[in-house]
């Protein structure tokens, strides 16, 4: 007796150590995958064009690097490890019963067929919910952050209620989603216990019936019943793991949607490495959006050389944005040909193309850490002494230093806490503080009071004299000097010249001034 107890204390300090090692190299090589995962969607991400971002929402791109990378790591973790186990244990447990009673074990085992269907089916329902409720957390999570962005519009508009009263009809959705999904879970367990329960009532049934036909001795239907209960967990578990693996299946689909994705915008098998800039030059460009079919450029066609300072001037949705997105290769022209040092842009590396460019958005965008790390943006080997010299450059250095903390100021998401003004200069002052060629200012002035846009004009001047660059207004500045004016029109170009020749011949030019002055 004390030799089968020892045997028994034995093997199950033996259990133990093995399954330590086991949830040490399954759970913790899962975790891995689950980094590396992420990190491999986030670069994938980093890839697609611009025209990805505008298709899809930032809060599914969240939830599927999120959420949908967190079921997928169960099934590599949990659901593997407790499914190898469970299989293993299924094999030693049958090989000994059948090793007692060939006949008593497949008695006992009747159930199983119907174990095996029921699995089936209810696990393809929860692929179809699961499915179901990882889109509507999207939905959730894309609701959520656009609300959160735009807490301002919503506070000045009074519709902080009616917002959260749509919140909330979503998050019920989810809501009654997910229950609907554990309820259905939920069927698993009384399914499992019930079957294993009646494996047992056979078991005593059959083999009381063999004890007394002296077939069996009636240790073997303890025995019998001993090593079904040692079944419960595995056979319970099958239906926690098929859950597992149908909801894992159902956000890896998700997930691939979006890896299979191919940027429309990519490098050629073999991309000239751009040294520098010499000059850009578009012919017959015509430009549609692919992703809303509007066509923004029509036959387009001019050049900026080295050095010089062109102005693209013309009323809202005249296509001048469009241009500098083009020089940026956000986008490839629908037809015509734009070259850069007399070869296709197309033919040349992303990375090296835009490294040579200094981009002023329109709509500007700030991250959501200091002033001064958001000026050192371009290239965080940058000075501090730098960094002040550029600040004061776009006249935003006497607000930083007025802030408590100074350069080390958070500015919150999106550049929140800053005003309009404040959020143009310094985004003005990381883009001149990158060694580029050429430079590019979409309207980087419209948020700025006369005096303060005077002050920087002059300083661009400076600036500028040994650069190349487009500046892309709706009005025309006073006192900054360009060898040349393009004017659009309806994504035309009606007209292209220095100002006074413009100023004497062309209407549309005419107009945009008369306004602004």
């Amino acid at each position: 007796l004390l030799v089968h107890g020892a045997k028994i204390l034995g093997f199950t300090l033996l259990m133990g150590i093995f399954m330590f090692f086991m949830r040490q190299t399954i759970i913790v090589t899962s975790r891995l995958i689950e980094f590396d995962f992420r990190n491999d969607i986030y670069d994938h991400y980093q890839r697609l064009s611009s025209d990805f971002y505008k298709r899809n929402s930032t809060g599914d791109m969240m939830s599927r690097i999120s959420e949908d990378v967190n079921k997928v790591r169960m099934y590599l973790g949990p659901a593997i490890m407790y499914g190898v186990n469970l299989v293993s244990l299924f094999v030693l447990v049958i090989v000994h019963m059948l090793q007692e009673s060939v006949e008593l074990t497949i008695y006992a085992l009747l159930p199983l067929p119907l174990l095996s269907f029921s699995i089936y089916y209810v696990s393809n329902i929860i692929n179809r919910k699961s499915t179901s409720i990882q889109s509507q957390l999207s939905t959730l999570t894309t609701t959520a952050q656009e609300s959160f962005s735009g807490i301002r519009v919503i506070k000045s508009y009074v519709q902080g209620t009616s917002m959260a009263k749509f919140f909330e009809r979503e998050s019920a959705n989810y809501k009654t989603k997910s229950l609907s999904l554990a309820r259905t879970e939920a069927l698993f367990q009384p399914l499992m216990l019930l079957l294993t329960a009646s494996s047992t009532l056979i078991i005593i049934f059959v083999g009381g019936r063999l004890y007394m036909e002296g077939k069996i001795q009636e240790g073997n239907i303890a025995q019998f019943i001993i090593y079904v209960n040692m079944l419960t967990w595995p056979v319970t578990a099958v239906g926690w793991v098929a859950s597992i693996i149908q909801t894992a299946s159902a956000s890896q689909k998700r997930i691939n949607e979006f890896l299979d994705e191919e940027p429309s915008i990519a490098d050629n098998r073999e991309p000239v490495f751009l040294n520098h800039i010499d000059q850009i030059s578009f012919n017959e460009v015509d430009f549609v959006y692919p992703d809303t079919g509007i066509k923004a450029l029509s036959n387009v066609s001019f050049k900026l050389n080295k050095g010089e300072k062109v102005a693209i001037v013309g009323k809202t949705g005249s296509g001048k944005t469009s241009i500098a997105e083009l020089c940026l290769r956000m986008y490839d022209i629908s037809a015509g040909k734009l070259m850069v040092n007399g070869t296709s842009i197309e033919e040349y590396s992303l990375s090296s193309l835009r490294s040579k460019v200094a981009y002023v958005p329109q709509d500007v965008f700030l991250f959501s850490d200091t002033i001064g790390n958001n000026v050192r943006f371009s290239n965080d080997q940058i000075s501090d002494s730098a960094i002040e010299k550029y600040t004061k450059f776009t006249h935003v250095y006497n607000d930083i230093v007025g802030f408590k903390d100074g350069f080390k100021t958070l500015v919150g998401e999106r550049g929140i806490t800053l005003s309009g003004g404040q959020k143009q200069r310094v985004s003005m002052a990381r883009a001149l503080i990158k060694p580029a060629d050429l430079v590019i200012f979409d309207d980087c002035l419209s948020a700025l009071d006369a005096k303060t846009e005077d002050a920087i004009v002059k300083d661009l001047n400076v600036y500028l004299k040994d650069k190349s660059s487009i500046f892309i207004t709706h009005r025309i500045p006073k006192d900054l000097h360009f060898d040349r004016y393009l004017v659009l029109e309806d994504g035309c170009l009606v007209g292209e010249g220095t100002y006074d020749e413009l100023i004497e011949t062309n209407v549309v030019f005419r107009d945009l001034f008369l306004e602004e002055h």
